[in-house]
């Protein structure tokens, strides 16, 4: 670390791992709910908890992605952040609103915590990842604002790299990509429009291009390769992101009353959506098998390794799926879409916003790296996370198949609460699969207090000090 000012970082990753714990206690809770339909009854309705577990996965994907802006728009400008007690306010804004909007749920029936909130005014509650209430959108729009001004300045007197260019050109696109989340029309068909433009076009769009941004700075910074390398890359990556991400988002409106040419756009358009988590597989292994030196953050490496893979099947190979049309005719909302989505999540958010933490707090500690025995349970967690998300993800594709089968494609399809238990199996594995990860996120959790000093060579002091 080489500016003081990165150090607002800190409770922004902080924050978003506890945050992270909480969405998976909360996955735990609806997966339970799924077996059982009375645990927690009434105090805890299904509804509620998987809004609250999708609503901490958007906010701490955000807090990570806020850290990571924080600490490396200095690094990357060579200069001090603009305001950092601008970011520290922002933080704790974020973070009071979005603890406020978690207890509304808990507490308040969604009803009146939509009637106390001003939502009769002007709609925006009750769609999927945006039932935040009307004063929590328009925090997030400040503090996006006040993110987006605080970098831009650190930006416009700084050294523009393209890694700079590209993160804060995303951040800006994810500020307002979010602006359709105030509109909500009664037409449903335009409504599907305005949600899909937020929710696709955040996550297969331009939270792709943070990702290439926030992976290409961590390759830079652990293999010490030529920044021009690098950026060829990511400028190839970002362009077939643009292409098949902004127009592949027709993929959502093919049975909503939207033209029928979406149909062929969204087929075509979609099946290129694996192209760039391909090219992001061979970027980071060609990257790392053309390294200069040895980084002792061996956790780090690890993790930026595993992203463009995890990212790929989930992303890629899961979405490949069940994105095309005549498949979407009989897979659409089955365990087959929660399937791509928890694998999609981990493997291309959750894992590179990890890796940016594993990367940087160290440095925010004071050290050059965590201990070799820090490194090696967070390690653990992290073989243990991997692991048990295959396990979950292989039991919801299970359980598409078998609705897709016996509800859908055969000539006398059973009736839903029959195929829901001949699901049930794989629901059990699931809800296991829940169980181990979140032992996995504690491991990796409790690596931040292992003691003891990192031995590491004279050719790794070099690299460190490059």
């Amino acid at each position: 670390m080489n500016y003081q000012s990165q150090q607002v970082a800190k409770p922004y990753f902080i924050a978003a791992l506890l945050l992270f714990a909480g969405q998976i206690v909360f996955g735990l809770i609806a997966g339970m709910q799924y077996l059982d339909g009375s645990f927690l009854f009434p105090a805890l309705p299904f509804n509620i908890v998987h809004m609250s577990h999708t609503n901490l996965l958007i906010v701490w994907l955000l807090m990570a992605f806020m850290g990571a802006a924080y600490f490396i728009v200095p690094e990357e400008a060579q200069t001090e952040l603009y305001s950092p007690k601008l970011a520290l306010i922002t933080f704790w804004v974020f973070f009071v609103a979005a603890a406020a909007t978690l207890l509304g749920y808990l507490l308040l029936p969604y009803s009146k915590l939509a009637a106390m909130t001003g939502d009769a005014i002007l709609p925006t509650m009750g769609r999927g990842y945006l039932e935040q209430p009307l004063p929590t959108k328009i925090g997030i729009v400040l503090v996006a604002l006040s993110l987006l001004f605080n970098i831009t300045m650190t930006l416009i007197k700084g050294r523009k790299t393209s890694i700079n260019l590209i993160l804060v050109g995303s951040l800006w696109g994810l500020a307002l990509l979010f602006l359709p989340a105030f509109y909500f029309p009664v037409d449903t068909v335009k409504a599907s429009y305005g949600w899909w433009w937020v929710v696709h076009g955040w996550v297969e769009g331009d939270w792709e291009l943070i990702l290439g941004s926030l992976l290409g700075f961590i390759l830079i910074k652990i293999t010490g390769i030529d920044r021009e390398i690098v950026e060829k890359w990511i400028y190839i990556i970002i362009a077939m992101t643009l292409i098949s991400g902004l127009i592949g988002i027709g993929h959502h409106y093919y049975y909503t009353g939207a033209p029928a040419y979406w149909i062929w756009l969204g087929s075509v358009f979609s099946a290129l959506e694996p192209i760039p988590f391909i090219m992001l597989i061979v970027f980071a292994f060609k990257i790392l098998a053309q390294r200069r030196r040895e980084h002792p953050n061996k956790a780090a490496m690890l993790w930026a390794q595993a992203t463009p893979i995890m990212a790929f099947l989930g992303a890629g190979l899961w979405g490949f799926m069940i994105t095309l049309a005549p498949v979407q005719y009989y897979a659409h909302g089955t365990n087959f879409t929660a399937a791509h989505g928890h694998l999609a999540f981990f493997g291309a958010y959750a894992m590179i916003a990890l890796s940016i933490i594993s990367y940087a707090m160290p440095l925010l500690r004071g050290r050059t790296a965590n201990s070799l025995a820090a490194q090696h349970r967070e390690m653990l967690g992290f073989w243990i996370m991997a692991f048990s998300m295959g396990v979950m993800v292989l039991a919801l594709t299970g359980a598409g198949i078998v609705t897709v089968y016996l509800q859908r494609a055969i000539d006398n399809p059973l009736p839903f609460m029959q195929v829901q238990e001949k699901s049930r199996v794989f629901f059990e594995i699931r809800e296991a699969g829940g169980a181990v990860f979140l032992l996995g996120l504690l491991t990796y959790l409790s690596s931040f207090f292992v003691a003891g000093e990192y031995t590491y060579d004279d050719e790794a002091k070099k690299a460190l000090k490059a």
